[in-house]
């Protein structure tokens, strides 16, 4: 055996051994569970899909919907829920394959299906309208849900929305998942999750050790990375202008100034085609203001709801 064969060999060895010791199996979901579920009752079938969701607040009193950013869950909405539950129907749920719902059995991540989960959830709870309070990618979804069910949203609240093109998002084009960015499904150091979620935040000091162990348990729950790159692979966007004008339901835009994940600057495209949209700036906020600053962020939310903007 040449020296070349025996380096070649070494080589291989050596990539086995670092995969090993970084292999990321999925975690326990009864130890999941038993860490962040509040009560059994808030696992739902809806359509065939386990769903994690919180309902919380008096069953009359008007109801607040809110949706989860990517790779996020329902407890990033907990410091607000808190906050508005005892005057509000706060209900708020991970989606299909994010914290501890389970992966969509039908393998279809589409906004037209989460919307369609949405809307049947809704049933399910006796819920006909609501205002939707969206953050990223739940904002995409809150506002494309506006504009196909006007009939089931009084007022609609927009935290830093996805849905304009942006590099490697184009109109009518699936996004490409990177290699690298696949290799998660095996190896997901806790090290590089947290670094991935720091430019969230304008403080970074927000990125606490509890809160990036939730992230990173949340991300461990069986099916859950799968379920995020075939939500990624699965994202076909549309120019949302001749559908954000077709919304006429009172719209608040809360942006962080300092957003690094998708830039303050975008508010200028929803103002110029939301019909009825108010604009709100958060100085020396991040991504996440409801995680980063929540108290601060709800004063225009409350201002909002209340109809005294």
């Amino acid at each position: 055996m040449n020296r070349r064969r025996i380096a070649a060999i070494g080589l291989v060895v050596a990539l086995v051994a670092a995969v090993l010791a970084l292999w990321t199996p999925d975690a326990d979901q009864s130890t999941l569970r038993a860490r962040y579920l509040a009560t059994a009752n808030d696992l739902r079938m809806v359509e065939g899909v386990l769903l994690h969701v919180r309902d919380t607040g008096p069953r009359t009193a008007p109801a607040l919907i809110l949706l989860h950013g990517f790779g996020s869950s329902l407890h990033t909405w907990e410091p607000w829920a808190r906050a508005l539950d005892s005057t509000y129907r706060v209900i708020r749920f991970d989606l299909p394959g994010g914290g501890l719902s389970a992966p969509d059995p039908t393998g279809d991540y589409t906004d037209t299906r989460s919307m369609q989960l949405l809307a049947t959830l809704m049933d399910s709870l006796g819920i006909q309208r609501a205002t939707f309070i969206g953050n990223s990618m739940g904002g995409r979804i809150a506002w494309t849900f506006a504009a196909r069910y006007p009939e089931r949203v009084d007022k609609l609240v927009l935290i830093s929305p996805d849905g304009f093109a942006s590099p490697g998002f184009e109109y009518g084009k699936a996004a490409v998942v990177p290699a690298s960015l696949s290799l998660m499904r095996y190896v997901l150091p806790k090290a590089m999750l947290r670094m991935s979620l720091e430019p969230a935040y304008a403080d970074t000091r927000t990125m606490t050790d509890s809160l990036a162990d939730r992230y990173y348990d949340l991300m461990l729950a069986p099916g859950a990375r799968e379920a995020m790159l075939q939500r990624m692979r699965q994202t076909i966007l549309t120019d949302p202008v001749p559908i954000l004008r077709q919304i006429q339901a009172s719209t608040l835009l809360l942006w962080g100034k300092q957003d690094a994940m998708i830039p303050f600057s975008n508010a200028a495209d929803y103002l110029e085609a939301l019909p009825h949209a108010t604009l709100v700036p958060l100085p020396n906020v991040g991504h996440l203001p409801f995680e980063e600053t929540p108290d601060a962020a709800l004063v225009p939310l409350r201002r909002f709801l209340l109809g005294t903007n």
